[in-house]
């Protein structure tokens, strides 16, 4: 079980690399994130199964994660407590030979996020970063009915109705109001 409270979800995966292709390993992920991106309010742990696999090239890593994040409601800007899903299945290549030490070269330069260190520590933290990113919800809301603010003083319509005319009419399209 991995804890604590600045997010490490960092596994040393050295035996792994030495075991044979195809080798599974299986961790429950317990893990405080709050702190690892400033722009997310991480409510509640990063728990669930992670499964790691030994692949001719590297480590499969494979999850079904569940945490809580706070966000705004998109209608009437109340704050709301939203339960993410992430699914990760990523595949992690080593930066040094597990036998020989040699350095291996890193693929390209946006897999770095992806890369198993020289120390054989495999870091879930950008995966996990990003794949929040991806769980989020377009258009969150506090409940169904969010009636949402009022566009002219700003009244939160699911607590009541403003005193605002109700019938705004674009200036551009006025001439048309006087043909009826």
């Amino acid at each position: 079980m991995l804890r604590g409270k600045n997010p490490n979800m960092q596994i040393n995966v050295a035996q792994l690399l030495k075991d044979a292709a195809g080798t599974v390993r299986r961790y429950d992920l317990s893990e405080d994130i709050r702190g690892i991106d400033d722009e997310l309010d991480i409510q509640d742990l990063l728990v669930g199964p992670l499964k790691m696999i030994r692949t001719t090239n590297g480590i499969l890593a494979t999850a079904t994660l569940r945490t809580a994040l706070e966000l705004q409601c998109c209608r009437c800007l109340e704050p709301l407590s939203t339960p993410i899903e992430l699914e990760i299945e990523e595949e992690f290549h080593p930066s040094v030979d597990i036998h020989t030490g040699a350095k291996l070269p890193i693929m390209d330069c946006e897999e770095s996020a992806t890369a198993i260190d020289e120390h054989h520590m495999l870091d879930l933290r950008e995966i996990v970063r990003q794949a929040i990113f991806l769980a989020l919800p377009m258009h969150p809301v506090c409940k169904e009915g969010c009636a949402g603010l009022c566009a002219q003083c700003g009244q939160d319509l699911s607590k009541g109705q403003c005193d605002c005319a109700t019938e705004t009419l674009d200036p551009r399209l006025e001439i048309l109001k006087q043909l009826l």
